[in-house]
C-alpha cells in the first residue's frame, strides 16, 4: 500500500525538477532566442540596454582590438608555418611503414599540442583561456581564465559564428539555440556548434576561399586554432557583477588577407557589402586566474 502512495509523490518531485531545471536555462537564453525577441522587444524594458550610437558602447578603441587580433593571429600563423614545416620534414624522413598510433600516444600527442598553444597565447596576451564545467549549478560549461592575469579593457574571447543581417532568414536555425547574439543594429550572429548552424557555417566559410587563402576559421566547431573563440560559452551573471561585455567589432579592409583565417566569422550572404561583423568580450575588472568569465544578456536598442 505504501508503495503505491510513493510512486505519484516521487513523480511530482521529479516533475517539479525538470520544470525547475527548464525554467533556469530559459531564463538564462531567452534575450537571445529570436522568435522571443520579436514578441517581447517591447515588453521587458527591463532586459533591454538602450544605446544612443555605436561607438558609445565600446570600453575600448577598435584600434587596441585590431591590435590585439593582429599580435595573436601573427603568432598563430608563425606556430602554423613551423608546424607545416616540420610536418612535412617528417614525412620526407619516414619510412613509408603504415604505423598507428595507441590511444595513450594521442593523449600525449594532443596534451603536448594544449600545452604548446597555450605557452603561445601566454606569451601574446599574457594570459590563458580555456572551456571546463561551469561554477553556476546547472549553467553546464563555462569559460575561466586559467593562467595569467586579466587587466582590465582587455579583449579576452571572441563570439563566433555565422553573421546574419536583419533581414535575412535565421528563423529555423534559432529554435532551441541559445547561442544567437543580437547586436545594436539588427545583425545576428549565431555561435551553435550544431545542426543546421554547423552545416551553414561551414559551407559559407568553404564558399568564401580566396584562392590559396581561407576568409574565415571553422575550427572552432570542433577543436579551435584560434584560442580565444569560445566566447559563445560565456555565461550570464545572476548574483553578481559581470567582467566581462560583448564589444561589436567591423574587421578594418586593411586586416592582413593571411590572417583571415584565424576570423572565426562568416557572413551568411556573399553580397552583403559591409565589413565582416566579429564579437568580442573585453574585461570590465581586473581578472584573476581561476576565475570564471561571465557577462550580462541583453537585447539592445538602438536609441
Amino acid at each position: 500500500m505504501c508503495y503505491y502512495l510513493l510512486c505519484p509523490i516521487r513523480s511530482n518531485v521529479m516533475i517539479r525538477a525538470a520544470l525547475t531545471k527548464f525554467q533556469n536555462k530559459w531564463r538564462n537564453y531567452r534575450h537571445r532566442f529570436v522568435p522571443w525577441i520579436a514578441l517581447n522587444l517591447r515588453r521587458n524594458e527591463g532586459s533591454l540596454r538602450h544605446v544612443t550610437k555605436s561607438i558609445q558602447d565600446k570600453p575600448i578603441h577598435d584600434e587596441v582590438v585590431s591590435e590585439t587580433l593582429l599580435k595573436l593571429f601573427g603568432a598563430l600563423l608563425e606556430r602554423d608555418g613551423a608546424d607545416g614545416k616540420q610536418s612535412l620534414k617528417e614525412t620526407r624522413l619516414r619510412p613509408k611503414v603504415v604505423q598507428t598510433k595507441s590511444n595513450d600516444a594521442r593523449e600525449m600527442h594532443e596534451e603536448g599540442r594544449m600545452a604548446e598553444s597555450d605557452d603561445l597565447i601566454f606569451q601574446s596576451m599574457g594570459f590563458c583561456i580555456h572551456r571546463r564545467p561551469s561554477s553556476v549549478p546547472l549553467a553546464g560549461v563555462g569559460v575561466f581564465i586559467t593562467k595569467g592575469w586579466v587587466p582590465k579593457g582587455t579583449v579576452v574571447a571572441m563570439y563566433p559564428g555565422t553573421v546574419y543581417e536583419a533581414y535575412e532568414p535565421i528563423f529555423f536555425q534559432s529554435l532551441r539555440n541559445p547561442f544567437v547574439f543580437r547586436c545594436i543594429d539588427g545583425v545576428l550572429v549565431d555561435g551553435n556548434d550544431k545542426g543546421i548552424s554547423k552545416l551553414v557555417y561551414k559551407s559559407c566559410s568553404r564558399r568564401d576561399m580566396l584562392g590559396p587563402y581561407r576568409l574565415s576559421d571553422f575550427s572552432w566547431l570542433t577543436n579551435p586554432k584560434n584560442p580565444l573563440a569560445i566566447g559563445q560559452y560565456v555565461n550570464n551573471c545572476n548574483d553578481s557583477p559581470a567582467n566581462v561585455c560583448y564589444q561589436e567589432y567591423d574587421v578594418p579592409r586593411v586586416f592582413p588577407l593571411e590572417l583571415h583565417q584565424y576570423l572565426p566569422n562568416v557572413k551568411y550572404s556573399h553580397e552583403t557589402q559591409r565589413p565582416i561583423r566579429c564579437i568580442v568580450l573585453v574585461s570590465l575588472r581586473d581578472i584573476s586566474p581561476g576565475e570564471e568569465l561571465f557577462s550580462n544578456y541583453y537585447t539592445i536598442v538602438e536609441s
